[in-house]
């Protein structure tokens, strides 16, 4: 129960009284109730040379909520629960097997902040989403050749070829910038995907994506591109011309050396492959049909547009396949029709084609909407696809064994996002923190650096904050300090997850581009370093 006192403090009707008249209250209501304990900080200057009124401001003390499990409050709960995990770690062997199969996920924007509240969607933050089970961790440093914070194009070069490149640019080194068209036409400046390398080891290989298949991550396994927005050929003839041996990204997914080999390509992004004769939302212009042509390949290739088609097609009938489920990126997960699939669905049946390989595979998934709702500053559709991003990482392992598929799971960069507050345990991560600014207005607990969010949450008539319970139920941002029309990354390190043959080479803290040497170590592929 909350003293009198206490409730007065929390109580809607006392935040919105005068300062000095809630004090008042708090006074008359319990005259031994300590104020600055409570937290109240207005009762202090700030600016004044004043250690305790800091204090209590940096720390603010709340009353204790019993709403979760009570056996938290012994210590013998706590010293079990290190127990287990010290049991766990001690016990834990190496697995130094020969990786036959390779799964890279992918969660773009996903960074530490991003899973941490994650966890609160499946019921509190004790809770772990299913990659933070897998036994070893590391995180990588995210920067590129020319920025600190680097894009979702730059990043795929890293952890998909081995190299870091230029902001913008996708499977090209450093000597190559961003619209360099004849930088991108020399081929010696091209590097290649861990797809590949597992291609040319006689492993079938695939990718899936809730973005679209030629967006920044997904491109890096098979494109070699100067720029990433350089998806279709309108684009690319803006910047470039009609330069023979210059091919957009859609082209080079249907055409391209690696491209034409993948065994599985499920996205978004069918606008990119079409021109208007053909689909009148479609983004080409040279009076090709992209699908048509992918089809003409091989009559063991198949094309599916929804979620029955993929989970009717008898994958024993065809030899590749190619889904593409919506014009751009798939919806969100939580506005998706059921025509759509799901990342899990996905995944498994990815896992499914590429398993009738012997030889074995390497997949490349991509929680790629996960990004854009951060972008717009949509905290809870960011969460709602890490959660779903998670559940495709459980059902590949279900689907596989830990003795020979080395499964990884990453980021490519991190977002301006924000968690702070105070929170009771089992308080809505989406409301109010428990405390209010100095201009008496509540706060929101998840908040970005900039964003779109800024002008929802700030009135720049007035000069002053709006209040986030007012503005919160009418809209899907968070708030944002400064005002963007799109949020930015940021450029911490990333967390780095492993299971499988090999995965306690993922410890530690290294570059990005690390990655995909690790993981050919793992599978004896590629020109490098190998475990056989």
């Amino acid at each position: 129960m909350f003293s009198t006192a206490v409730f007065l403090k929390m109580s809607p009707l006392t935040q919105k009284l005068p300062k000095f008249i809630a004090l008042l209250l708090l006074v008359v209501a319990l005259p031994n109730y300590n104020t600055a304990d409570a937290g109240l900080t207005a009762a202090c200057d700030l600016a004044a040379d004043n250690d305790d009124c800091m204090e209590s401001a940096m720390h603010p003390h709340f009353p204790t909520n019993k709403a979760y499990n009570e056996a938290e409050f012994t210590s013998d709960f706590w010293l079990e629960l290190c127990k287990k995990f010290v049991r766990q770690q001690a016990s834990a062997q190496p697995n130094r097997r020969v990786a036959k199969n390779v799964i890279l996920f992918l969660g773009d924007g996903m960074g530490l902040t991003t899973f941490t509240v994650a966890r609160t969607l499946l019921g509190g933050p004790e809770k772990q989403l299913s990659f933070e089970k897998f036994p070893y961790t590391g995180f990588s440093k995210t920067y590129s050749v020319n920025t600190m914070v680097p894009d979702s194009a730059v990043t795929s070069t890293a952890y998909l070829c081995g190299v870091k490149g230029n902001h913008g640019t996708i499977g090209v080194n450093g000597r190559v910038e961003r619209t360099n068209c004849a930088g991108m036409a020399d081929t010696s400046n091209h590097v290649h995907s861990i797809a590949k390398w597992a291609l040319d080891a006689g492993k079938s290989a695939g990718l899936v994506t809730t973005s679209r298949v030629t967006h920044g991550s997904p491109a890096g396994v098979y494109a070699h591109v100067a720029d990433r927005e350089w998806e279709n050929d309108a684009v690319l003839a803006e910047d470039c011309g009609v330069v023979s041996g210059l091919a957009d990204i859609a082209q080079q997914l249907i055409h391209g050396e690696v491209g034409k080999q993948l065994k599985v390509i499920f996205g978004g992004g069918k606008r990119e492959f079409l021109d208007t004769q053909f689909f009148k939302k479609g983004k080409r212009q040279d009076a090709r049909n992209l699908i048509e042509e992918y089809l003409q390949q091989s009559s063991d290739n198949a094309y599916v547009e929804t979620r029955d088609e993929l989970l009717n097609l008898n994958l024993n009938s065809y030899k590749r396949v190619l889904g593409l489920f919506e014009r751009s990126h798939l919806e969100y997960h939580l506005d998706a029709a059921d025509t759509q699939p799901t990342l899990k669905e996905m995944t498994v049946r990815a896992i499914e084609m590429l398993q009738k390989d012997d030889n074995g595979f390497f997949l490349f998934v991509e929680g790629g909407r996960i990004d854009t709702a951060h972008h717009s500053n949509m905290a809870e559709y960011a969460l709602d696809e890490t959660v779903e991003f998670s559940k495709a990482i459980e059902a590949a392992r279900e689907l596989t064994s830990e003795e020979d598929t080395l499964i990884v799971v990453t980021a490519d960069h991190s977002h301006s996002f924000s968690y702070s507050g105070y929170q009771d345990r089992d308080s809505d991560i989406f409301d109010v923190a428990p405390s209010e600014g100095t201009d008496d207005l509540p706060y929101l607990t998840l908040s970005y650096a900039n964003g779109p969010g800024f002008e929802d949450y700030y009135n720049t008539n007035k000069f002053k904050r709006r209040n986030p319970t007012k503005v919160r139920p009418s809209v899907d941002t968070f708030p944002a300090t400064a005002p963007l029309e799109s949020a930015t990354h940021s450029g911490e390190d990333v967390a780095v997850f492993a299971s499988g043959p090999w995965s306690h080479l993922f410890t530690g803290v290294y570059e990005q581009n690390t990655i995909p040497h690790m993981m050919a170590y793992a599978a004896c592929v590629g020109d490098g370093l190998k475990a056989c």
